[in-house]
């Protein structure tokens, strides 16, 4: 009953013209990137970002969250029709979408991804209304080292349970970490790596930053990798499914959401391992898992489901602890300390509004993604046959207006060109720049939480040990790097292996 009046309270918040056009734009954007493959979501909301700043929390957080999830519905239409993800969660979306795509099938393809992802994002949200509340309650009690340990578990989590290699993922989380201690020392105020500059006195800023990695950092690589993408020539029609096709996914739906929902919970998780696991889950369930990647449209509907679902799930450990499981999520994180909201324990007490202001677009946004989604197919195919050379030249333009238009700053402009640069060339050597994103916003809630676990205990480091959650957290954390070592060391003996057969 409680829940129920704190969701009318949300819609109450969210009805408001600004708010609700926040949300339309937010998810308008998201699908839009979603089509058009290249910059992602997290680029998005950090060119973005700077526009938020002249907008209140509540609207600029369901404008920001409107790109994540859009982002996840639109990326299947290039999966289906151009054999690419314009996401990167819809890459497993290709293995059976594009063949059906092949068959003629395409509109009920494109239909079952749209309700998937409706499904599984509406459902998804319940999940996120009662378990939030609840782990932030038991959050209530964390002090200082529980922090400290709890954040250093997600750090470790993201970096080690992520695809790709783990040690490139420490060394750029470390990297990020280390940029965020330029500027002024949180505790006595004295300057680190200032350089004498004004500027970087008050630290690099998230937006120019994040605008650099992921912006420009992805527009170099596109750029450098762009190939002329060919839409499959076909007739869209019957974008509903037949009965068939509802019966052959009745059960995907329940399973492809609930696995999606608590991967994306967990550090590492999110979006791409759901996707992935949702379909190995499938397959293994079918009674003809042979025909998978063929053209099943349980093929299809599974990583659409799931990836939707993983979005709500990702927001529960970011809102509830203020720790994020993923780099779009840290993000969001990013953007509610810019506008003086910590996520945390108290965050949902503190700060009703915005939360089930949230929980509130979220619905109305997935209603809004499926009335874009099926109507507006035809505008999506022909969004699909801009040149590239059009677009990116106007993003980068748009680049250079919201970093300027912060603080009227043309040095912050000369460090977004720095950090385009930097990830362009990490991107280009495979290192991954999520866990950049991850240590560049974690990395002063870190700091801050160690000095003051340190001033308590007088500068005695026992005091992770002696407090019993934490020391539960730590141990957790030695427990996964062991795993994560025994894995890596069993990979490289069975490539030896192999490589002695070969030969």
């Amino acid at each position: 009953m409680i829940a129920m009046d704190n969701l009318i309270l949300g819609f109450n918040i969210l009805l408001t013209p600004a708010n609700l056009f926040a949300c339309f734009i937010g998810v308008f954007i998201g699908t839009l990137i979603g089509v058009l493959p290249g910059i992602g979501p997290v680029g998005t909301m950090a060119i973005l970002l700077p526009i938020t700043f002249s907008m209140g929390p509540t609207t600029a957080i369901i404008l920001l969250s409107g790109i994540y999830y859009g982002a996840q519905y639109g990326g299947s239409t290039t999966s289906i029709l151009v054999n690419i993800p314009g996401e990167i969660g819809s890459i497993v979306t290709c293995l059976d979408g594009y063949q059906m795509a092949r068959q003629g099938r395409a509109g009920p393809a494109l239909g079952m991804c749209a309700i998937g992802s409706f499904i599984g994002g509406t459902v998804s949200i319940f999940g996120l209304i009662f378990l939030t509340p609840s782990l932030a309650k038991l959050a209530i009690g964390f002090g200082p080292p529980e922090l400290f340990s709890l954040i250093l578990l997600g750090l470790m989590m993201v970096t080690s349970l992520g695809t790709g290699s783990v040690l490139k993922s420490m060394l750029m989380a470390l990297l990020g970490m280390f940029i965020s201690t330029i500027g002024k020392e949180s505790i006595m105020g004295y300057g680190r790596f200032t350089l004498g500059s004004i500027t970087l006195a008050d630290g690099l800023g998230l937006a120019p930053v994040a605008v650099g990695m992921f912006g420009l950092g992805e527009l170099l690589t596109n750029i450098e990798e762009l190939k002329k993408q060919e839409v499959f020539k076909t007739t869209i029609k019957n974008l509903l499914p037949t009965l068939k096709d509802w019966l052959a996914c009745r059960w995907t739906f329940i399973r492809s959401t609930l696995l999606g929902f608590f991967l994306g919970i967990f550090p590492g998780g999110g979006v791409t391992v759901s996707t992935f696991f949702a379909y190995g889950l499938e397959r293994r369930c079918s009674k003809h898992p042979e025909k998978f990647g063929t053209g099943v449209i349980e093929g299809v509907c599974a990583p659409e489901t799931a990836n939707n679902a993983a979005t709500s799930g990702s927001m529960v450990p970011l809102l509830a602890l203020g720790v994020p499981p993923n780099g779009v999520m840290a993000m969001l994180l990013g953007a509610l300390i810019v506008h003086g909201i910590q996520p945390g324990p108290f965050f949902i007490n503190e700060h009703p509004d915005l939360f089930w202001g949230i929980i509130a677009s979220l619905f109305i946004g997935n209603i809004m993604l499926l009335v874009l989604n099926l109507p507006l197919i035809g505008l999506w195919l022909q969004l699909l046959r801009v040149p590239h050379r059009l677009l990116f030249p106007l993003i980068i333009t748009f680049c250079f207006i919201g970093v300027y238009s912060l603080n009227n700053n043309i040095f912050e402009l000369f460090i977004m060109i720095v950090f385009g640069f930097l990830g362009y060339l990490t991107q280009k050597i495979k290192y991954p720049p999520g866990p950049f994103l991850l240590g560049l916003v974690l990395g002063p809630m870190l700091e801050v939480s160690l000095r003051q676990s340190m001033t308590i205990s007088q500068g005695d480091p026992a005091i992770f040990i002696q407090r019993p959650l934490s020391a539960g957290l730590l141990i957790l954390m030695i427990l996964i790097i062991i795993w994560v070592s025994t894995q890596a060391v069993r990979k490289q003996g069975s490539t030896k292996k192999s490589i002695k057969l070969k030969t």
